[in-house]
């Protein structure tokens, strides 16, 4: 099968999208298939993959205002030229917004199914980022997933509001997560020391530093006695941050092995944003039998079995995550069992079961397009 993967985002970005399409065009050529990448090209200056699992095709972009750490691919020849250079089956479309809407549209003018993933929640990023723009969003959502062959949801919750929002031909489709590299023995002692001299428990964040994460909701658990918050990844709300989380630790950007030493070298993993369509960390966190404290919104919902392998709190409440991180602070016992059961829970997660199970929605949506045999 010959795929073209268009996404808003890959490597050397490190988000959701970019890891998700990056994984997917791996499974695809692990399992014989013929992926090709499509996406906006880096900032100058930042290194690209040479020997990653297929060939990427980079259109030109500008940073995002306000975000440069975004590109935002700019209209291009490339696209088009790319679909009929590989010869699509399929075109796989990673959270189209941008580049995604001009690969739907080659893809009609084409005649290729497409498949549309959907990753992040426009509506919620228009709430935080303008106080409205919620019914435009949405507005936008469903015209480029409407005219897709199938819409990807990543968990229960997007799917609920795709089809609440008349999206048509909606299916589930889960993320993988590396259980190898994220595994409890990569927990350090020494990390531990350098993080936690005094031997406080530490809890820690792990995702972009971006206003419609809420990590400033961690101000309380700051506070906590005997607590040590550490923050991990980068963004243009790292300044504010510093200042919203005394005492907290930030890392910066961090990706690999050294990422899967620090989760696994954690007591407590804390996530804040309520605008997860699914949360790939949370899952890192729990392969590394780290108990959870997440939002009850989104994709954590599926992820976290509540009293079980975490906790999940309201949404946008500060003293509920404070509370929560307190009762597993108290309890090793507790982090101990919660741990174990998060990483039993993930431990069949893996990414070639779900890339699997992508191929199968791209041949139900390849036979769906051959016309019917008469009888």
């Amino acid at each position: 099968m010959r795929v073209v993967i268009v996404t808003e985002s890959f490597p050397p970005d490190v988000n959701g999208v970019a890891h998700c399409a990056l994984q997917t065009a791996r499974h695809l050529a692990d399992r014989g298939h013929l992926p090709l990448v499509v996406a906006p090209a880096p900032a100058p200056g930042h290194r690209t993959d040479a020997a990653g699992p297929c060939p990427v095709v980079h259109v030109p972009s500008l940073p995002m205002p306000g975000y440069p750490q975004v590109r935002v691919a700019l209209p291009s020849r490339r696209l088009a030229a790319a679909l009929i250079g590989h010869r699509a089956d399929v075109v796989h479309l990673a959270s189209p917004f941008v580049l995604g809407v001009r690969g739907m549209a080659a893809a009609a003018r084409l005649a290729v199914p497409a498949v549309a993933v959907y990753q992040t929640d426009l509506a919620g990023y228009a709430r935080t980022y303008m106080g409205a723009g919620e019914a435009a969003a949405w507005r936008r959502i469903r015209s480029v997933h409407a005219a897709a062959d199938l819409t990807l949801a990543p968990s229960s919750a997007a799917r609920d509001d795709l089809e609440a929002h008349g999206v048509p031909r909606v299916r589930l489709w889960p993320r993988g997560v590396d259980t190898v590299r994220f595994r409890p023995d990569r927990r350090d002692a020494a990390l531990r020391r350098e993080l936690a001299p005094r031997g406080e428990l530490i809890v820690g964040y792990v995702g972009r530093l971006a206003p419609e994460k809420h990590v400033e909701l961690l101000a309380g658990t700051c506070a906590l006695p005997g607590v040590r918050v550490v923050v991990v990844g980068d963004g243009p709300s790292r300044p504010g941050l510093e200042q919203a989380l005394p005492g907290a630790v930030f890392l910066g950007r961090r990706t690999g092995d050294e990422l899967a030493r620090i989760f696994a070298s954690l007591d407590v993993f804390a996530h804040t944003g309520p605008f997860e369509t699914f949360c790939q960390t949370v899952q890192e966190a729990m392969a590394s039998a780290v108990p959870v404290v997440a939002p009850a919104a989104g994709g954590p919902l599926d992820l976290v079995a509540h009293g079980r392998t975490g906790l999940l709190v309201p949404p946008h409440d500060e003293a509920a995550v404070r509370d929560a991180v307190a009762r597993l602070a108290a309890g090793r016992e507790l982090r101990a069992a919660y741990g174990t059961a998060a990483r039993a829970m993930v431990e069949g997660r893996t990414w070639a079961a779900v890339g699997d199970r992508l191929i199968d929605h791209y041949a139900d949506v390849l036979a769906a397009r051959q016309p019917a045999v008469a009888a």
